[in-house]
């Protein structure tokens, strides 16, 4: 049974007005297709994407998709229910979700759309569908299998070739993504993939020591990554191995930086705007590095309270302009719920 949401309904209600609007909003948008010949050239973001072409790109359909459902499940008594019912019934439909499944397969420039931060949003569909007891998500859920197939092997030939992380703080950050990754392979129960997700991020970040993180954050983060590493590695590492981890990983100096709320001079700017989605992912990661932690620890304490002030600042600032709403209510949503 899933526990009380942390969002009352009338505050799910509104948050859900933001992906009810955009989903099928196809315009504007920015499709990260790669042309191949005159005739993709002539193809519109519906034809590309049946399912996830609306909310100004993919990954933003597929995680307002994830909010959707997540807000069903956790808010059973939302008054938008059977709105939100009837548009997600629209986009699971076995043919689009069939047809974004051989997008994929349409080349090897294809294979490679919207890697990482997009099969990572998938994945954590997917999930979410799964671990829900309901006729209709069960529906949903066999339909998506394609798709969820095509893109878990995307991510199995991609990790033992992807010799260095990408420490950036946008999409392709690799810390992200394997977070996503590794919790769908548990709750689906993966072993082999959980196996592989695990031995990477051992690899990649476990000998990690002194990151300052004071130059910390770019001009158009919506990830931290020093604090991407640290969520994924609180998963990945025994529990009593991940505090004195952490003490060795951060040092002081670049926590403090990373709990202070980003500034944001131009919400209306598609890039700049990206800095209240870091306010969330910041919020989210400080909330689980701190749950890792021993009670005692002086920076749980702080970590908890800053996570909960990033939150409060950033809430009022989804709505005004489109660069931020087509995507930010989900990061609200997820950040809320953790």
């Amino acid at each position: 049974m899933l526990a009380k949401s942390p969002i009352s309904d009338d505050v799910a209600a509104r948050l859900a007005e933001l992906p009810l609007k955009c989903i099928h909003q196809e315009y504007p948008n920015k499709t990260g297709h790669t042309i191949e010949n005159e005739q993709d050239a002539r193809l519109s973001p519906r034809e590309l994407h049946p399912a996830f072409y609306g909310c100004f790109d993919w990954h933003s359909s597929v995680h307002g998709h994830w909010m959707l459902v997540r807000l069903l499940k956790t808010n059973p008594a939302l008054s938008k229910r059977d709105e939100i019912r009837r548009v997600l019934a629209s986009s699971f439909t076995p043919a689009a979700l069939r047809a974004e499944a051989e997008y994929f397969k349409r080349s090897k420039l294809a294979a490679t759309f919207e890697r990482t931060y997009g099969w990572a949003w998938l994945l954590k569909l997917d999930e979410e569908l799964l671990g829900w007891d309901d006729a209709q998500a069960r529906e949903w859920h066999r339909n998506l299998q394609p798709l969820t197939a095509v893109v878990r092997d995307a991510w199995i030939a991609f990790l033992p070739k992807q010799t260095y992380p990408n420490r950036t703080g946008v999409d392709p950050n690799t810390a992200f993504g394997l977070v996503f990754a590794l919790d769908w392979a548990r709750a689906t129960k993966n072993s082999e993939f959980e196996a592989l997700i695990v031995k990477r991020a051992r690899e990649y970040y476990e000998p990690n020591t002194a990151v300052t993180a004071l130059q910390e954050p770019d001009g158009s983060d919506f990830l931290s990554p020093s604090l991407e590493v640290a969520d994924l590695m609180r998963r990945v590492l025994p529990a009593k191995q991940f505090a004195p981890w952490f003490a060795r990983y951060l040092r002081d100096p670049g926590l403090a930086n990373l709990m202070q709320p980003p500034t944001v001079s131009d919400r209306a700017d598609y890039q700049i705007v990206h800095l209240d989605g870091l306010s969330f992912s910041r919020a989210w990661c400080l909330k689980g590095i701190a749950s890792a932690l021993p009670a005692s620890s002086k920076r749980r304490a702080a970590m908890e309270r800053a996570a909960a002030q990033l939150i409060e600042k950033t809430l009022p600032h989804l709505t005004g302009n489109y660069g931020g709403e087509h995507w930010l209510a989900s990061f609200a949503v997820y950040a809320l719920g953790q």
